[in-house]
């Protein structure tokens, strides 16, 4: 057991990182708010964010309920400070799909919106924050694009400090004839901004300053050629990163030095056999730093992986049950519950995970949502 003022030393380095704490402390949350974001359509009455409380002792989920009415919200980001949630929806006009800022009251689990912006880019499809909570980025898909915004102090958006157009393809022609970002993560020191972009087999390199955001074509990471890289999972020190393919059905480790020559060192299937028609979506590492989860949409299941001392994997195996088109999961801070968002079964799947082998178990405690394709935590007060 570490020492209390070591535990407490890490748990706030952590948490500044924006990252899962390793271990629950003791004064850990009993229970979350869990934010589902979704695609929103009439068959299904959705109609925007839905939320649902966790109780961490039971991994129950209370029933869902609107948080906040908006267009197909397929991705969401909480501000380090838990006070505010971000939101993209997937519209595709000249100046992009809106970006939304919501205030988060932690009682109620209720959102209030605050402000919105444009993405600049066809289908946004991902948004993040900095550690320091300053800035945000966002991902257009269909643009092939990144924007980076302030936030200002009261959680609304602020001024655009940089635009980013790709230019490039890669090498299916149907899934790769132009760029694709899908997916804009910030490094845990907030100094740079990567984008994973598909259809380029490109992660880009954006450096971060105090006069904006500038571009680091330099520092740009090649992925396999075909591999269509979507989503990526850093590690606290950053100095790792892994990276699902969607287009090859892989999971690439990546040595990070943004400072110099960045690599992948490692490529592995996320399939026990070939499986038609299956793509990759979600990245994620627990909060322990033991394991790497990937999920498959085609194979219906959550791929795992152990990490070894070097950062490079091992298969470990592969979490099934009543799974649908996994187009997002994600571990409660604890690292005890798998909640799996089954965007083709129209629920959310609660698993319980071996602290041990990584693995989970089904549970009973699964929710109907409609669509839903984004899964976050804030602590309920």
């Amino acid at each position: 057991m570490a020492l209390p003022f070591l535990r407490a030393a890490l748990i706030a380095a952590f948490a500044s990182l924006g990252a899962n704490v390793l271990f629950a402390s003791d004064d850990s949350p009993e229970s979350y708010w869990v934010y589902f974001g979704t695609y929103t359509n009439k068959k299904d009455g959705s109609k925007g964010i839905q939320r649902s409380k966790l109780d961490v002792k039971t991994g129950k989920l209370s029933e869902p309920e609107l948080a906040a009415e908006m267009g197909s919200p397929s991705f969401l980001a909480i501000h380090p400070n838990k006070q505010f949630l971000y939101a993209v929806g997937e519209g595709n006009d000249k100046e992009g799909g809106p970006v939304a800022a919501f205030a988060i009251d932690q009682k109620s689990g209720k959102l209030t919106k605050l402000n919105e912006a444009k993405s600049g880019g066809a289908g946004p499809c991902f948004v993040s924050v900095s550690p320091n909570g300053k800035f945000a980025t966002v991902a257009n898909y269909g643009g092939g694009s990144t924007k980076i915004f302030m936030l200002n102090e009261d959680g609304t958006l602020g001024k655009s400090i940089g635009f980013f157009q790709h230019i490039g393809s890669g090498k299916d022609p149907r899934r790769q004839k132009d760029p694709h970002a899908h997916c804009s993560f910030f490094t845990p020191d907030g100094n740079h901004v990567v984008t994973v972009d598909l259809g380029m087999d490109r992660v880009k390199v954006f450096a971060l300053s105090a006069d904006g955001a500038k571009e680091a074509a330099d520092r740009d990471i090649s992925t396999p050629p075909g591999s269509g890289p979507r989503h990526i999972a850093i590690t606290p020190d950053g100095k790792y990163a892994y990276v699902c393919g969607e287009l090859d059905s892989t999971v690439n480790v990546i040595k990070l030095d943004l400072a110099g020559k960045s690599e992948v060192i490692q490529s592995l299937s996320t399939l026990p056999e070939p499986t038609t028609g299956n793509s990759t979506a979600e990245c994620i590492l627990h909060p322990s730093g033991k394991f790497v989860y990937v999920s498959n949409r085609g194979h219906n299941s959550i791929a795992v992986f152990t990490v070894n001392e070097d950062h490079k994997l091992t298969a470990a195996g592969h979490i099934k049950g009543d799974i649908k088109t996994p187009r997002n999961f994600n571990i409660d801070p604890s690292g005890r519950w798998m909640l799996i968002a089954s965007q083709g079964g129209h629920k959310v799947g609660v698993y319980e995970i071996d602290p041990n082998t990584g693995m989970a178990k089904e549970t009973e405690a699964a929710v109907k949502v409609g669509e839903p394709v984004c899964v976050k935590f804030v602590p309920a007060r």
